[in-house]
């Protein structure tokens, strides 16, 4: 794998990482029982951001390791993994 695919896979699995974290553990303004005027209840009161970007990146990176000791070390290639067949021979 060179350079450029690795920190493609890192980027794609650290952005679906965040997107699935990123509602995890964030309180509303209503069940914190302090409603800022002018905003709805459902309002997050604490998000934590860079906590959850330190975990997140932590994530990312353990798969990134992960499919990329699979990809040099195992033995498996993109060649090992089933893809749509060619229909065109079969026409």
């Amino acid at each position: 794998m060179s350079l450029i695919t690795v920190i493609a896979v890192f980027f794609v699995i650290w952005w679906v990482s965040f997107v699935a974290m990123a509602n995890i553990g964030v309180k509303s303004q209503e069940e914190a029982g302090h409603i800022v005027k002018g905003t709805p209840a459902g309002a997050p009161h604490t998000i934590h951001l860079w906590r959850k970007f330190m975990w997140v990146t932590l994530v990312a990176a353990i798969v990134t390791a992960f499919i990329y000791w699979v990809i040099e070390y195992s033995g498996f290639t993109l060649a090992d993994y089933p893809f749509m067949p060619d229909f065109k021979d079969y026409a």
